[in-house]
């Protein structure tokens, strides 16, 4: 009898995450319905020893359920080389501490341990810049620190969105219209007075129809996207920010977003990522932590995080 796959899972505290949104439980959830046994960690854990990756795991078992959705077991220290793959689900920012978590996640996938995302390419895929490897695929996009550049794009287009470069949630978004209000402000606070470089992009305004979530196995997109509208009065379609998330399907023009990404997302062992298109544009490619799964399984019939784990067997030689 074969032994069961030992699937490691690194993520913000369990108990801390609400239940019927959470994309790493439905994946959790997925794993245990395949029998897979399932390890715990959270960011700290991790360590390395001798060049060795190692963490503080514990056992752990989750549960379709709104009031219990999880049982730990008693942590205890062991390499990371015991599992056969390792969900990376840190939720960002990406700061010094997700950084070297990834080179330790190296050192485990150097022993032979899947990791999902590909620890490189969670360092190298800025979640705003990779998209602008697509130009193609992008709206009108300026990445700099300097007030002069920032307000001649401003003239330029109008109508624009302001960002930082490693938030997450629509957090630090600001729109700026033709009459510039608050514009010196926006680029002050953002720029931290031209010291750190933010994105700027045209308005779209097809925002009002939703910021739609695709999410990407292995480089086939999931037949239906998350549209996430905009509440009253804002711009941001997160659903972090208090948009409502409407399942829908994908367009001819989506599927010619996801044909020009996805060769470059199989190369960089990105296997589950979500790319975020407001109408005909590309705004983003998550990597660290994408979400929607939860909303997209129940508003449509799917079983997404059935369809990522059917995928790591097949990889596994599991399947």
């Amino acid at each position: 009898m074969n032994k069961p796959v030992v699937l490691g899972v690194v993520m913000d505290p369990i108990a801390d995450i609400t239940y019927k949104k959470d994309t790493t439980l439905a994946l959790l959830l997925a794993a245990r319905k395949r029998g897979w046994q399932l390890k715990y960690m959270e960011l700290g854990d991790l360590h390395l020893r001798q060049g060795k990756a190692w963490a503080r795991m514990a056992d752990l078992d989750v549960f379709a359920d709104p009031d219990g959705w999880f049982r730990l077991g008693e942590a205890e220290l062991a390499p990371l080389a015991e599992l056969d793959v390792l969900l990376m689900r840190k939720d960002p920012p990406f700061d010094h501490a997700f950084l070297t978590s990834t080179w330790l996640l190296e050192a485990a996938e150097q022993e032979g341990v899947l990791v999902v995302n590909k620890p490189q390419s969670l360092r190298d895929c800025n979640e705003k810049l990779f998209a602008q490897q697509f130009p193609q695929c992008c709206p009108p996009t300026l990445v700099a620190s300097r007030s002069e550049l920032i307000r001649e794009f401003h003239r330029e287009h109008q109508d624009i969105i302001l960002k930082p470069l490693d938030g997450m949630g629509g957090m630090g978004v600001f729109r700026v219209t033709a009459e510039g209000m608050n514009l010196g402000a926006i680029i002050e606070q953002l720029t931290d007075n031209g010291q750190r470089q933010i994105m700027v992009q045209k308005y779209l305004p097809e925002i009002v129809h939703g910021d739609t979530r695709i999410l990407v196995i292995n480089g086939e997109p999931v037949p239906y996207g998350l549209a996430r509208i905009p509440m009253a009065g804002e711009t941001r379609g997160n659903l972090a920010a208090g948009g409502s998330g409407v399942a829908r399907e994908l367009t001819d023009r989506d599927y010619w977003l996801v044909s020009q990404v996805a060769p470059a997302l199989k190369e960089k062992g990105l296997i589950f990522v979500g790319l975020d298109v407001i109408g005909d544009y590309l705004t983003e490619i998550n990597v660290t932590s994408p979400t929607c799964v939860r909303e997209l399984d129940q508003q449509c019939g799917l079983d997404i995080g059935g369809q990522l784990m059917a995928h790591l067997a097949e990889r596994l030689g599991r399947g």
